[in-house]
């Protein structure tokens, strides 16, 4: 009896043991993501990666890129952000800070101009010395530009991997103020 309870207990410690070695061994703490709104502004892609490679709740740091282009403007951003996770598989909560890299450049005429007085001969003069602005939520002074990220939010990451989403509330800010109801969502794959 003694030697079948002391196998027993030898085969259930390897087994626990092997169990919990697999289960920190390999974790998915690296991800690619496509996010809307965010700290990219408009949109981005995203690699976010955990700096200890055995734990998800843990310090991390995303880097991203994203951007657009139309006949009359175009608009660049790269968000890079540090981020801690809190709770277990496969739910997690995320905060996060940072900031968004911006540069744009707008083809102007004199439509945009909206300081100024028609002449004599019914020409419009542009008395607005300032140059063009441009605004994404907040006034921004020019180009290139930085905007400071913070991120409130929920993220889902299954426990092997695979589909992984985020909803988040993404406070930003500049020398021109403060917009704190700015949000995005996310959908990748965790691997």
């Amino acid at each position: 009896m003694k030697k079948i309870l002391t196998l027993s207990v030898f085969f259930w410690s390897i087994f626990a043991f092997s169990a919990d070695a697999q289960e920190v061994q390999n974790p998915p703490t690296q991800s690619v993501y496509v996010e809307l709104g965010g700290a990219g502004l408009p949109y981005s892609f995203n690699y976010d990666f955990r700096f200890d490679k055995t734990r998800l709740d843990s310090w991390g740091m995303r880097v991203g890129v994203g951007g657009f282009a139309t006949s009359n403007e175009s608009f660049f951003s790269m968000p890079i952000m540090v981020n801690k996770l809190y709770g277990r598989g496969p739910h997690y909560f995320e905060m996060g800070f940072g900031f968004t890299f911006f540069a744009f450049d707008q083809q102007y005429d004199d439509y945009y101009c909206y300081d100024g007085f028609i002449d004599q001969n019914g020409n419009w003069v542009c008395t607005d010395t300032s140059g063009p602005s441009y605004s994404f939520i907040l006034d921004v002074d020019g180009s290139p530009s930085i905007m400071g990220t913070l991120n409130f939010g929920y993220r889902r990451i299954p426990v092997d991997g695979g589909f992984t989403w985020k909803v988040n509330l993404n406070p930003i800010f500049n020398n021109n103020g403060f917009w704190p109801l700015y949000a995005g969502v996310g959908f990748g794959y965790a691997f």
